[in-house]
């Protein structure tokens, strides 16, 4: 057994992981009308080979309405749930890693090109259409304002994101992240710089979480016992009278009441005035203040790039879990660097076995 805490076993729900090393969601902007393609089965193949704990599906729109773009992932469609499944099948004969999905809606933040292309708000004769959102207030003040959400569509929503998970189940994925991060609709209503509602979802803090908490709800009951389903969430919208850590800490108590299986905790996202202290593990402090207040697991993210970093968050108990995003893609073998740096083992597909360097014997289990 190995001394690195990085490297124990946790439990989510009634999945047990083989260690601590989370794969976040990473959007790839490169699927069709909703469907993975090709380059899904690259990419998460080779992520899947990375001996990681779990590794987690880029945000993955539960109606067409909620894609961030029009090449974003989705699972509201047979065939969007087909071309996955092929996917998965691919990638589950060659590596036995748990994997789970990210379910969103984008809201306000939806109809925007990729990246590479700029991710500027599209046009509606140009591939784009009509958001919505909490409230009529748009991201930006040159874009196009949103439609606010009448109580219809909070149930049309509210019910994709049950059918959404409910394919995610009979997909046979592990865990289910609901997205209430980086701006997106969930994070949204949470978030009093773009909730400006008045009725029974806007004010409060309490009206402000009853949407992320009825969606939720609706959810777990879709789903068998003990099925793990946790929350990404912005703890904090960096603005001065936004989303702030402790009103983050009411959230996840009412999560943990509601039987959520971990918080993944990130921050920012919801405006453009945030004011962001990038740095090495510059989100941690945020995990560490979610997990003192809960019993859930909690997992740390944001510029963790080191070993060591990793290993001190995990064994001090700032997070019970760390997750890596731009890292990996970067470097995805970073979970062996890991287990070589700090004497642990690590799991790797048989073919890769030659490639174990003499100064390590045990790092690959076998």
């Amino acid at each position: 057994m190995s001394a690195s805490k990085l490297f124990e076993p946790i439990a989510l729900g009634g999945v047990t992981l083989p260690n601590r090393i989370v794969i976040a969601p990473m959007c790839q902007y490169s699927a069709q009308d909703g469907n993975a393609t090709s380059w899904h089965l690259i990419h998460l193949g080779k992520l899947a080979l990375s001996g990681a704990g779990l590794l987690i599906l880029e945000a993955t729109a539960v109606e067409a309405d909620g894609r961030i773009s029009p090449d974003d992932l989705g699972l509201y469609s047979d065939d969007n749930q087909s071309a996955l499944a092929s996917t998965l099948a691919a990638v589950r004969a060659h590596s036995d890693m748990p994997i789970g999905i990210q379910l969103s809606h984008a809201g306000r933040k939806a109809s925007v090109d990729a990246p590479w292309n700029g991710g500027k708000q599209l046009a509606l004769d140009k591939r784009g259409w009509q958001t919505l959102a909490p409230s009529a207030v748009p991201m930006f003040d040159t874009e196009r304002p949103p439609t606010e959400l009448s109580t219809a569509d909070l149930t049309r929503i509210r019910d994709a994101f049950v059918r959404a998970a409910q394919r995610s189940h009979e997909l046979g994925l592990d865990v289910i992240e609901l997205h209430a991060a980086h701006g997106y609709l969930l994070h949204q209503f949470l978030s009093p710089l773009a909730n400006r509602r008045t009725d029974t979802y806007g004010g409060s803090l309490e009206n402000r979480m009853r949407f992320p908490l009825e969606v939720f709800d609706a959810v777990k009951r879709a789903l068998p016992d003990g099925y793990p389903l946790g929350m990404r969430l912005s703890a904090s919208d960096w603005v001065d009278g936004g989303l702030d850590v402790e009103q983050s800490v009411v959230f996840s108590r009412e999560l943990q009441a509601r039987g959520c299986a971990f918080m993944h905790i990130s921050s920012g996202g919801v405006s453009p005035k945030q004011n962001i202290p990038v740095g090495p593990g510059y989100q941690v402090p945020l995990a560490r203040r979610i997990k003192q207040e809960v019993t859930m697991p909690v997992i740390a993210v944001g510029l963790i790039t080191e070993p060591d970093h990793a290993e001190s968050i995990v064994a001090t108990g700032d997070a019970d879990m760390v997750a890596i995003a731009r890292g990996i893609l970067y470097e995805p073998n970073w979970p062996w660097r890991a287990a070589a740096q700090l004497g642990a083992q690590v799991q790797a597909p048989k073919q890769y076995l030659r490639s174990q360097p003499r100064r390590y014997p045990d790092l690959f289990k076998t």
